[in-house]
């Protein structure tokens, strides 16, 4: 793997994060200021944060794997 791409991965772990945290925030709001009026909207936003949360964890893992691997170039 190319250091671009190492780049890009790390961008895109970063992104996923940035996309995770703010799912994240909005279930907390909805938590702390909206229920139980808007309890309807539970399932939705609990979805939305799972599926950018597992995104998140995809992308961090292929960053490790790919980090791993250019390490494993290098020492050889």
């Amino acid at each position: 793997m190319t250091p671009e791409e190492l780049k890009d991965l790390q961008k895109a772990v970063k992104t996923a994060k940035r996309i995770a945290t703010e799912r994240a925030g909005e279930l907390h709001d909805l938590v702390e200021d909206r229920l139980p009026a808007a309890f309807e909207e539970i399932p939705a936003i609990s979805q939305e944060t799972y599926d950018a949360c597992r995104a998140w964890a995809k992308a961090a893992a292929r960053l490790k794997a790919a980090e791993a691997e250019a390490t494993a170039w290098e020492c050889a």
